[in-house]
């Protein structure tokens, strides 16, 4: 599942205040709580003797501000307040600051890119996932991504070079198909009508290289990253690659069942040359209603095939989940012997070679909250979990 695709638009979110054809816009940032799902960003300024504040819901850690913020720099001053699923305080209020100073101007009418974390442990992603800070007043956004540097690298045309991408209405977007090599990526903002807003962002340039890599995590979205409801795989603290003693190349695809893991293992594994991939796969296809039966003969199947190929398998058993904040959440049901069947396939994954990470939770009992506030992908403290089980384990299968 991509976890992205559940949140309400970004752009409803933000404040449209002043025009939608800024020349400038203001970028403003602060510390993350990993454990909110959102802010409240507090605006606040003295009219006429009076204060007067302006709240906005923001899904990330930082905003961009339109153009009037840029000109009343010195007259405003803000605070953010971390926040719940449903809207609830989870922590206290920051100190109201002065926009001068943290906040940064940006030239022109833009999303802006978020820092590529594709050289840091755990950010190698074999499907890359875009990440951007929506402009003030978009309805949704067009992702392009190319084979070359565009040649109009300050219009708002399409480039020759386009090779993907697609309409989006969030601020993270998730690349069809696997990535080899050398490309880039930008995005622009559309109105209600689908006509471009400003400019296109300035291209960020991505490579990823099949060579010199020993060890691949293969699974869906509990692998590939995110988690919190508003983050995704570009989050690396919802990421438990992230915090493995050791180098991975993560060729995981959020929304993947055992039987899609089957299927794309030559293309996708293959290429990369390892010496062991550790494995993490069924549960979307366990909570879709898959028998265990088929899901442990996808799984014996990967197996299979690492063997014919040279590679070690290391299966990873299956935390639990939360049908509850699932369907709350992402308002789809879960198979209601769902308990069952993962006691069935995490009982013949310890039969095999394996790490146990399922044990790191309790599975009598659905997935709690402060570890899985969706119910399904793991917070931070799930994927922290997660990973001191590998670390633990892992010299009984790497020398």
């Amino acid at each position: 599942m991509k976890i992205s695709k559940v949140l309400i638009s970004l752009a409803a979110s933000l404040f449209v205040s002043g025009t939608a054809q800024a020349t400038d816009l203001l970028y403003l940032h602060w510390t993350p709580n990993w454990d909110a799902v959102k802010y409240d960003l507090a605006l606040s300024t003295a009219v006429h003797g009076r204060s007067m504040v302006r709240h906005q819901t923001v899904y990330m850690s930082d905003v961009l501000l339109p153009e009037f913020y840029v000109k009343k720099i010195h007259d405003w001053s803000w605070q953010a307040r971390p926040l719940d699923f449903d809207g609830h305080p989870i922590g206290p209020v920051s100190p109201m600051k002065p926009l001068k100073g943290p906040g940064k101007i940006i030239p022109g009418n833009a999303p802006l890119p978020r820092h590529d974390v594709s050289h840091i442990r755990g950010g190698t992603l074999l499907y890359p996932v875009y990440s951007y800070v929506g402009n003030p007043g978009i309805s949704s956004y067009e992702i392009e991504v190319l084979s070359e540097y565009p040649e109009n690298v300050n219009g708002i045309a399409h480039s020759m070079y386009h090779i993907g991408g697609g309409d989006f209405q969030y601020t993270d977007y998730y690349d069809e198909p696997p990535r080899f090599g050398t490309w880039y990526w930008r995005v622009r903002g559309k109105d209600e009508n689908g006509k471009p807003i400003g400019e296109w962002s300035l291209p960020q340039r991505r490579t990823l290289s099949t060579e010199g890599w020993t060890i691949g995590l293969f699974g869906d979205s509990i692998t590939h990253g995110g988690g919190r409801v508003s983050y995704g795989p570009n989050d690396l603290a919802y990421s438990y690659g992230h915090y493995l003693d050791f180098d991975t190349i993560n060729l995981s695809n959020s929304g993947d069942s055992s039987e899609t893991m089957v299927d794309r293992f030559e293309r996708d594994v293959l290429p990369f040359h390892l010496k062991y991939l550790l494995i993490l796969g069924g549960t979307n296809s366990l909570r879709g209603g898959t028998p265990a039966e088929e899901v442990i003969g996808n799984l014996s199947a990967i197996e299979q095939k690492c063997r014919n190929h040279g590679i070690i398998p290391i299966l990873l058993t299956l935390p639990p989940i939360n049908p509850a904040n699932i369907e709350k959440t992402f308002q789809e049901p879960t198979e209601g012997n769902w308990q069952d069947a993962f006691a069935k396939v995490n009982a013949w994954i310890r039969t095999r070679p394996h790490i146990d990470i399922a044990s790191a939770f309790d599975e009598s009992k659905p997935m709690p909250l402060d570890y899985a506030v969706d119910g399904l992908h793991g917070d931070v403290r799930a994927k922290k979990l997660m990973a001191a089980v590998i670390n633990a384990h892992i010299g009984e299968f790497v020398k």
